[in-house]
């Protein structure tokens, strides 16, 4: 089986494989030179998605209406994320809780330094103690695997992809479509349907891939897959029962299982793996599994990679 790691190694190849392909086309169609048309429409998505990237912990709270708390104001959950964040090899991050009873918990910022780890009011009333220790270690997983920089990129390639399909139809549409600067205007207009559907479907399956990343880092250096099993079989059925009412569904990838439940949409769509098979690899994990983990701060750690074992 393909790890998640090697997965997401490859999907990202697949979106920037994705994105030359449309950038080169519509560069020559328009621009009359492919390299303009990857410089142009890359750049345009990453300017976006660098505000959103410097800015996402604040867009985060203000949308989903957490509040930054004190370990006085949440003791359980600061002595928690206090006892695992040095098993992750991280500074202790900011604590937040969100005001909703929907059980659930999702971790921002743009690195280990400017880390939240935040919980809904929900998921403190629900999990005892082992399973919210679990599910913080998740969530500390995506932290120590910079997941939010890896999810930005991944969104920067893929709104790339999408500005350049659309500025190609808006071109076709109100320039005329005829052959130009010897591009296929069929062949372009295809590839301009077809590839943002593509890229988004990728840029999803990146997601999913961390969120199986999360949970077998979180598990092992947590030490507690059982637990994390046992709280995603309660927020599956509590985020079904109880949709999140706070925030927007653009948001659903932070947390830990998709607390917008409103509209069922396939798989194929989905920000999350499905939670069933999530629970089945937990519970596969061997008992004696260790994960042999760098503790060294990020500067140090650039460059390793994590190594995962049996006893």
């Amino acid at each position: 089986m393909v790890g998640p790691r090697i997965k997401t190694a490859l999907l990202f190849a697949v979106i920037v494989g994705l994105f030359v392909v449309i950038g080169t086309l519509v560069g020559q169609y328009l621009f009359q030179s492919w390299l303009a048309g990857l410089v142009v429409f890359l750049g345009l998505s990453l300017v976006l998605n660098l505000v959103s990237y410097f800015a996402a912990d604040r867009i985060v709270l203000w949308s989903t209406g957490a509040k930054i708390v004190s370990a006085s104001e949440a003791p359980r959950l600061a002595k928690a994320v206090a006892e695992l964040a040095p098993k992750f090899g991280l500074v202790t991050p900011r604590l937040a809780i969100v005001p909703t009873q929907t059980p659930n918990a999702f971790a921002t910022g743009r690195d280990e330094r400017r880390a939240i780890v935040a919980a809904t009011e929900g998921l403190l009333r629900l999990v005892d103690d082992r399973e919210l220790k679990a599910v913080l270690a998740h969530e500390l997983a995506h932290v120590r695997d910079r997941d939010v920089l890896l999810m930005t990129f991944a969104a920067t390639l893929a709104g790339a992809i999408g500005y350049a399909a659309q500025i190609v139809i808006f071109s076709m549409l109100f320039g005329g479509n005829g052959n130009r600067n010897g591009v296929n205007p069929f062949l372009l207009l295809v590839a301009a349907l077809t590839a943002p559907i593509a890229a988004m479907t990728i840029q999803l399956a990146i997601s999913r891939s961390r969120e199986f990343r999360a949970d077998q880092v979180g598990a092992t250096i947590g030490g507690d897959p059982e637990a994390l099993a046992s709280a995603l079989e309660k927020l599956e059925v509590m985020n079904l029962r109880r949709p999140m009412n706070v925030g927007s569904p653009a948001q659903s990838s932070l947390y830990i299982v998709n607390p917008f439940r409103g509209v069922t949409f396939a798989s194929l769509f989905s920000t999350h793996p499905p939670t069933a098979e999530r629970i089945r690899r937990l519970r596969a994990m061997h008992p004696n599994y260790t994960y042999r983990v760098d503790v060294r701060g990020p500067a140090a750690r650039a460059g390793t990679s994590d190594r995962a074992a049996r006893s």
